[in-house]
């Protein structure tokens, strides 16, 4: 048995009256509590169970118990960590707020890393709602943000407007560090979480970061503030997600079919035995295709219809022998005409 649970039952009495409370207790009398609870509502029974708990310790232990037995109810995620920070170190900034069953930062297996986030998970309830009061945490330079692990990034602080609360700072020297840069922009007003952004090889600057605001007002400010200048260098800040500002892109009108009449004087025409268009009615459509095509017929390979042809060589052929000077005969005229006489 849990030595806390030993120490509740010797307070409150023995264990035979706790065992007997429930288990001993006529079947008709639970089921009459039963139908008298049943209908009502949540803040009712929670007006209900607070009076009794204040009222009597063993039941407040018993309500601490059930609460405590599901570890959904003492998980944390943790995100935003450094990429050297250890699970000692995310353990250590944790345990101010009570005592803490496991915590670890998850690692990639592949390059041995650290993946920026990590998981811890208290004892009791009552220490992770203290941790959850204060979700934004500075952990080796950089501010982490907490939730329960069951919500995930679906969290409060991960509200509706946060794209309006979310800045990209560019410009950043390599030597602005993210200590550096929470406290400049604080005079804005309170931030939720930011950092440096940094290679995860090297661990150097990558020269820009990110603020969230806890309101839209202080990020208003920090955008509209014209004198922008950090450690001598003149800085970019703008909303860290601008595709939300813009609006919808218009998508291209759909092409509608609309029917019109033939114009007087052509009666309809049926063509190849096929109905005469009526104007009367809208176009329907194209009809789909038909059904697939037989596939054309394999030939096998057919003997070549004519030899190939054969490389011989050939000798000179016999001529007449040329003729030198002009032919002898009669006056013949050039071209048909007999008065373009050629001299002998």
């Amino acid at each position: 048995m849990d030595e806390a649970k030993k120490r509740r039952l010797e307070e409150t009495g023995s264990g035979e009256e706790e065992a007997s409370g429930y288990e001993g207790a006529d079947e008709g009398a639970v089921e009459q509590l039963r139908s008298l609870l049943d209908p009502l509502k949540k803040e009712q029974l929670l007006d209900l169970l607070i009076k009794l708990g204040s009222q009597n310790p063993q039941i407040a232990a018993e309500i601490r118990d059930a609460a405590c037995s599901d570890p959904v109810h003492r998980k944390l995620f943790v995100r935003g960590l450094a990429w050297d920070t250890t699970s000692e170190t995310l353990c250590d900034a944790f345990l101010v707020y009570g005592e803490i069953e496991e915590g670890a930062v998850i690692m990639d297996k592949a390059a041995g890393k650290s993946r920026g986030f990590g998981f811890v998970t208290y004892k009791d309830m009552e220490s992770a709602q203290r941790a959850l009061k204060e979700p934004s945490k500075l952990i080796d330079g950089r501010l982490t943000v907490c939730n329960l692990a069951c919500e995930g990034l679906t969290s409060a602080s991960a509200s509706t407007d946060q794209a309006q609360r979310k800045l990209y700072i560019g410009g950043l020297s390599t030597d602005i560090s993210s200590k550096t840069l929470l406290s400049w922009f604080s005079k804005y007003g309170e931030i939720e979480e930011g950092s440096v952004a940094y290679d995860k090889d090297t661990n150097n600057s990558r020269g820009f970061g990110f603020i969230t605001f806890k309101t839209v007002e202080a990020a208003k400010k920090a955008i509209d503030d014209p004198a922008k200048v950090l450690e001598g260098r003149a800085i970019t800040v703008k909303l860290a997600d601008t595709q939300k500002n813009k609006g919808p892109t218009q998508l291209p009108a759909a092409v509608i079919p609309v029917a019109f009449s033939l114009p007087p004087g052509y009666p309809p025409v049926n063509i190849a035995g096929k109905p005469a268009i009526n104007s009367s009615t809208p176009p329907l459509g194209y009809s789909g295709y038909p059904a697939g095509f037989p596939a054309y017929p394999s030939y096998p390979s057919a003997a070549p219809q004519y030899p190939q042809p054969v490389n011989a060589s050939y000798g000179p052929v016999a001529g007449k022998p040329p003729q030198v000077g002009m032919t002898t005969g009669a006056n013949a005229g050039v071209g048909a005409y007999p008065y373009y006489a050629m001299k002998k």
